[in-house]
Formats: structure tokens, C-alpha cells, sequence
């Protein structure tokens, strides 16, 4: 029996969902409804599906949401809207008896994680959030590794993650700037990293203490460093070509399609300056983590890194894990036609190239596993090959929300509501502990938290 899938939020986020409904899976079920307030992007995937041999699905504003699904009868709720968004959408699905899959983080803050937790509970729907990189296989076998006592009890954690200046500049041009619709990097992005370290130790985090700030992007930050003069937009600037900062979204089709001439509908801006005034999120951060196995985590995150990928070394009773990751080992200059249009890496460079500022690529994309027990050598792990972005953890994510086979898996991939609060709630008191200067207990949230 096939299902009825609703979809709500039709941005770029929505394509992966899309895309594998209108091929890969258009065994397992139809689109049956959109939900977005823009008609020019429903439009846009209109023709995904109509490519695909596909019907366009009904349209529905995000008011009439509860109509859809008295008139569409979605079994299933994808939701990929607006992060602050997300539980309304979340609450009245299970409330119908739908389930539902969440685009990460599940939401932003306290009140509404508090109203997915008890609509969830007296739901028969289902809840899964898409932590697409508990399927990436390195972080997998780092999962195993541990499970299986490779290093013994552990006993902390350290987690730098970086992103580049253009992953990491993307953040500060679109709606996730805005800390009331994202909850900020600590919420939006860092949800992904805590989820890692609470599923590889099987745990749950206690107390957070953090520090950090808007550091690199923001026009104050621009203009300590003489960065003056700033176009409030990349599209259409003559400085376009020039700027390493600059997304052009007239080239690249889908930006075009999905943002640009959507503008008339709702006026929203896709390729705002990241120097601009009006950001409100944090480019640098750290934490400090507790959790009640005694294991603490220090965790960092940078938005504009000259390469990007991460480090992780957790320590054992037995010895030590490290994992390091280059998913790009640096951004190609300016001059280079924006942004959008240019590679970011160049993982085979040639020491003459002028692109690699005549010199040779020493952080050539990779990634590297090793396990050192006390006493002994390190040992390389080796990692399992992927298919699919998200270090090759997006194929099987969609094979778990869209073929699930229902037998059980070791690793425990799948991740629920209880994982998505536990994920939300690190970045939440994270935020709370850049408010105040304290640390935050988490179980003054009265959330379900515990496995």
C-alpha cells in the first residue's frame, strides 16, 4: 500500500524529500499536498514532478494547513519550513494521527519542544527527525567502535567543527541570520553535532556552559576591518564577480527559479551581504557539556574557516578515538565569478595552479579513523564507503524514513522525537548560558529527555 505524503516548506532544503519521492521511492507513495506561503516555488517543484511523470500536488497557505489535511488525508507530514516553524506544523499532524518527518533541528526553542513532546506522546503517529549524519558511515563506525568498548568508558570529548566561507557565509545571508526564526547556529547547525555525541555515548547531556559572539560577519565587524561601502545584496552588483562573499543567484537555475523570481510573492532575499546590518546569530562558539555517565564534552564551532570538515578525540578508560574529516580543504579566491558558479575545492590541485596561489594542497579532502589503546600503536580504522552527500549518510537516511524494514539495527540510526529534544535541548540552554553567563541545568526544562 502506497502512502500520502504532504510537504511543508518548499525551499531548497525540501529537494532531497522531493527528489526521491518523484524517483528513487515513487514506489512507496505520492506528494499530495504542498503547504508554502510563495506559489512560485511550488511552482518550481510543479515541474520536478511534472519531469517525473508526476501530478502537481493540491497548494495549501500555512493558515490552511489544518484544511490540507482534513482534505488531503496526508498519512505522512514531511516538514522542512522555517525552523521556528516546525512544531506547529509537527503538533497538528500528530494531532490528526499523521506521522511526520522532520528536517533538522525539531524546533528552537523550550514552549514549542515542550508541545511536540506531549502531542508525540498522545499521538498514533509516528515522529523521525533526519540527522542525516548518524548514516555517514565514518560516524557510524565511530558509533560501533565504541559501542563495542574500543577505548573503554569514556570519559570526554572534544568536537571542533568549521565551516568555510561558503558554507559557513551562507548562514549569515539567508532567514537562519535571524536568531528568532533559526535559534541561531547553536540551534540550527549544532543540533547535527550534539545528536552525534549523545547517540555515540548512548547518553545524556546534564549542563551547558557556553561562550561566544558575532566575531567576523555583521557590518560593525566588517567595518573594524575597512570593509565599507557594502551592496545589501550580491545579485545584480557590479562587485559580483569580484567578491569571495558574493552569492549571484541569477547563476545558478535553481537559486534563480526557487529565490529570485519568487522575491514578488513574499519579498524575501536570498543573497543578503553577510556584512550587512540586522544578524543576530553567533559566527564563534564554544561549550562545555556534562553528561550524567560523568563523560563532559568540549565542543567548538567557527563559521568562517578556511577549510571545512571537523575533529573529533574522545577518551576512554582504555585509550583514545580520533576522527578528522576535510570535506573541503580550501575556498578557491575571489575573482572567480561568486560564489555560486566557482568549485570550492580543488581536491587534485597542481602546485603551479594560480587558483591554489602556486602552492600544492596540503588538506586534500579525506577523512582518517584512528584508535590508539593505552600501551600500544595507533591502529587506522578502515571506513566503509557511502553513497550521497552528508559524507555519504543521505541514501540510507532516505531508505530509514521511506523504506524503513522495521528490524532492529545495532547502531540505533533512526532518530526519534526524544532524540531530537535531547539535540535541541543542548543548543537551547547554550543560548540561554550566552544570556545570562551561567551554566544551564537542562532538567529544569521539563523535557522528556532521558532514554
Amino acid at each position: 500500500m502506497t502512502s500520502r505524503y504532504a510537504v511543508v516548506g518548499t525551499g531548497s532544503r525540501a529537494a532531497m524529500y522531493i527528489d526521491a519521492l518523484a524517483t528513487s521511492y515513487a514506489d512507496v507513495g505520492s506528494i499530495v499536498a504542498w503547504c508554502e506561503p510563495n506559489p512560485t516555488r511550488m511552482a518550481y517543484y510543479d515541474r520536478v514532478l511534472a519531469a517525473a511523470g508526476k501530478d502537481a500536488p493540491a497548494r495549501y497557505a500555512p493558515d490552511d494547513f489544518g484544511k490540507l489535511l482534513a482534505e488531503q488525508r496526508p498519512d505522512v507530514v514531511i516538514v522542512t519550513s522555517p525552523d521556528a516553524t516546525h512544531h506547529l506544523y509537527a503538533t497538528a499532524a500528530l494531532d490528526a494521527g499523521c506521522d511526520v518527518v522532520v528536517e533538522k533541528p525539531l524546533t528552537t526553542s523550550l514552549d514549542p519542544a515542550q508541545s511536540i513532546a506531549k502531542s508525540v506522546e498522545a499521538s498514533s503517529g509516528d515522529l523521525v527527525v533526519t540527522f542525516n549524519y548518524r548514516y555517514s558511515p565514518r560516524n557510524a563506525e565511530v558509533r560501533r567502535l565504541l559501542a563495542v568498548g574500543a577505548i573503554g568508558k569514556i570519559t570526554s570529548i572534544h568536537f571542533e567543527w568549521v565551516l568555510d566561507t561558503v558554507h559557513g557565509a551562507d548562514y549569515f545571508r539567508r532567514w537562519h541570520r535571524n536568531k528568532a526564526i533559526s535559534g541561531g547556529l547553536l540551534v540550527h547547525k549544532s543540533s547535527h553535532h550534539f545528536d552525534l555525541v549523545n547517540w555515540w555515548l548512548a547518553d545524556v547531556p546534564e549542563t551547558v556552559a557556553a561562550a561566544g559572539g558575532l566575531r567576523f560577519y555583521g557590518d560593525e565587524n566588517a567595518a573594524e576591518r575597512g570593509l565599507t561601502n557594502r551592496p545589501a545584496r550580491s545579485t545584480g552588483d557590479p562587485g559580483t564577480a569580484s567578491d569571495p562573499f558574493a552569492l549571484d543567484l541569477a547563476a545558478d537555475d535553481k537559486l534563480r527559479e526557487l529565490y529570485l523570481e519568487a522575491e514578488g510573492d513574499d519579498g524575501y532575499i536570498r543573497d543578503q551581504d553577510v556584512f550587512s546590518p540586522g544578524i543576530s546569530i553567533e559566527d564563534n562558539m564554544g561549550l562545555l557539556v556534562t553528561y550524567k555517565s560523568g563523560a563532559i564534552l568540549t565542543y567548538a564551532l567557527n563559521a568562517h574557516s578556511p577549510w571545512e570538515g571537523y575533529r573529533v578525540a574522545i577518551n576512554g578508560t582504555e585509550g583514545r578515538l580520533e576522527l578528522d574529516v576535510v570535506e573541503r580543504g580550501f575556498v578557491q579566491p575571489a575573482g572567480a565569478a561568486g560564489v555560486v558558479g566557482r568549485p570550492a575545492v580543488d581536491p587534485s590541485v597542481n602546485p603551479d595552479d594560480p587558483t591554489a596561489g602556486g602552492a600544492a594542497n596540503l588538506r586534500p579532502a579525506g577523512e582518517r579513523l584512528l584508535v590508539q589503546r593505552h600501551w600500544e600503536p595507533a591502529v587506522e580504522v578502515p571506513i566503509p564507503e557511502g553513497d550521497g552527500a552528508h559524507g555519504g549518510g543521505d541514501s540510507q537516511l532516505l531508505d530509514d524514513v521511506f523504506r524503513p524494514t522495521g528490524e532492529p539495527d545495532p547502531l540505533e540510526r533512526r532518530a526519534g522525537y526524544r532524540d531530537g529534544l535531547r539535540s535541541i535541548a543542548v543548543g537551547i540552554a547554550a543560548n540561554r548560558s550566552l544570556e545570562s553567563g551561567q551554566p544551564v541545568r537542562l532538567s529544569q526544562f521539563g523535557l522528556p529527555l532521558d532514554r
